[in-house]
This record gives structure tokens, C-alpha cells and sequence, in this order.
């Protein structure tokens, strides 16, 4: 996440409360917003372990 209280994170690690915070208010537009509601429909989905075995395969 690029800016607020959550900056530096993941995307994919936002609580799921935030990311359907996003979802009711509106994504934001460009980029990030298209990012947001991928995770959102990860989450929703319960898809996210996906990503989390993906970052455990690839470390940085």
C-alpha cells in the first residue's frame, strides 16, 4: 500500500475489513484501484492463500 496506515504492506495483506471498506466507497482509479479489487475478490472468494504461497515459494 503506497500511502496511509497501512503503507509499505502488501496489498494482499490488508485486513479484509479495509479492502470491503474500498469496495462500498469506490476504487480508487488507475492502477492501485484495479489491484484493490483484484484482492478484493481474492478475499471474498477465500482465494488468498493463493498469494500467500506464492510469497512463500518467492521470497524477496
Amino acid at each position: 500500500m503506497p500511502y496511509g496506515k497501512y503503507q509499505g504492506k502488501y496489498l494482499i495483506d490488508l485486513p479484509e475489513y479495509y479492502v470491503v471498506w474500498y469496495h462500498t466507497k469506490g476504487f480508487p482509479k488507475g492502477k492501485l484501484g484495479e489491484m484493490l479489487q483484484t484482492v478484493y475478490e481474492l478475499k471474498v472468494n477465500g482465494l488468498e492463500e493463493l498469494i500467500h504461497n506464492i510469497k512463500k515459494a518467492y521470497p524477496k
